[in-house]
């Protein structure tokens, strides 16, 4: 039994649906190669086959090595090839199915992408590219052109609306719809002597895999702010606290006319936020708030303003710069603290202390407190808890 109905599960439940990867070869890394192909079943994949990815450039240090190995082996020479050709090929062999289910808590197969994004808009588009959020059987450019009727086109962000379709739509395609419950809230999960017990349901299994997500929770506001969380004011600023991405896409979700009080850390030398990765060209709308945000550190007589671009020239340089008059409707207050909150006022105030150690007081119509999430294993009952950690 599976606990979860998102990607991770729904690729487990085709695995155990009877598709099994193997190695089809080819891969450019002569060591890897040669191990792959001595024994190329991918379900019996140990440490040695990855050892040496510490000691080679090629490979990311930053991920997890079998993740890394996974992505080697799906999109071989990603990084300077288009659409490269897959080291992996699945064979359908249903005589080594096995019996499972997953069960979800999402309206439909997706898991958080199904559940849909807190405040920002289902229309950003994703970090990853379509290729990279593809799973095995039908893939998103399947699914794209399925649903367009045309080839999808190269290098596609797609939104997330879109992917969240495209999960949505996986199970039936492949055919693994009959091991796939969504809208069910589990309990009371504990183990028994020969397995686990799904208290809230009354289901006894023999296996249990977690694939419920490791930030499926957003880290709620502190108490003195929690007046503030059901705040509508459209009229009045959009005070959002957070310096990832979640705190960007509320700020790009926001009418471009909407003042926006934007509170976040900044410590660029050790916590860096996220957003200082984002190419301009390749994430225009996360690479102009990180600049709006650096641009905030600064003192106003240091701002120096870069030659006036043409309209063209700024449109094509980052088309999403020009959507708002950010001097106008961006207030960036880096390291700023919330001192105080009157919810009793027309409208709200927020009394903060800036990193200089000013205090300032501002009107606020709504709160976007995005400053990240955490995964819960609150369906697991204490002892089975104590053990997962």
């Amino acid at each position: 039994l599976f606990l979860g109905n998102g990607p991770s599960a729904l690729i487990l439940s085709y695995i155990l649906h009877g598709h099994i990867p193997y190695y089809a070869g080819g891969h450019h890394d002569p060591i890897l190669d040669s191990k792959l192909s001595s024994c190329p079943s991918l379900l019996n994949l140990t440490p040695d086959l990855y050892a040496h990815f510490q000691s080679s450039l090629r490979y990311s240090t930053q991920a997890l090595p079998i993740n890394t190995l996974l992505d080697t082996l799906i999109r071989p020479n990603a990084d300077t090839e288009i659409n490269p050709k897959s080291c992996i090929k699945w064979e359908y062999t249903p005589e080594k199915a096995v019996s499972h289910i997953a069960i979800g808590d999402s309206p439909y197969a997706g898991g958080q992408w199904a559940a849909g994004p807190v405040s920002p808009s289902w229309d950003i588009g994703t970090l990853s590219y379509a290729e990279m959020l593809s799973l095995p059987g039908y893939s998103f450019p399947d699914h794209y052109a399925a649903t367009r009727k045309e080839p999808m086109p190269d290098f596609v962000r797609p939104t997330r609306s879109e992917v969240a379709e495209y999960y949505k739509a996986y199970p039936a395609a492949v055919g693994i719809s009959d091991a796939i419950y969504n809208s069910i809230h589990v309990d009371r999960v504990s183990r028994t002597a020969d397995g686990f017990f799904i208290g809230s349901h009354g289901i006894h299994c023999k296996h249990l895999v977690l694939a419920s997500g490791i930030f499926t929770v957003n880290i709620p506001p502190p108490p003195l702010l929690a007046p503030l969380t059901e705040l509508d004011l459209t009229t009045e600023p959009l005070v959002v606290i957070g310096s990832g991405f979640s705190a960007a896409d509320a700020i790009i979700s926001a009418p471009p006319t909407r003042k926006i009080i934007h509170i976040f850390q900044w410590n660029p030398d050790e916590r860096p936020s996220p957003l200082r990765g984002c190419h301009h060209t390749a994430y225009p709308e996360y690479a102009t708030v990180y600049r709006q945000m650096k641009l905030a550190t600064l003192p106003t007589t240091s701002i120096k303003r870069p030659p006036a671009k043409s309209p063209l020239a700024r449109r094509k340089s980052n088309p999403f710069a020009a959507y708002r008059d950010w001097a106008a409707s961006y207030e960036g207050l880096p390291n700023a603290a919330v001192l105080a909150v009157d919810p009793a006022t027309s409208p709200p105030t927020l009394t903060l202390r800036l990193d200089s150690g000013a205090t300032i007081t501002r009107n606020v119509g709504a709160l976007a407190y995005l400053v990240g999430r955490r995964g819960s294993l609150a369906y697991l009952d204490p002892g089975l808890h104590a053990d997962v950690l």
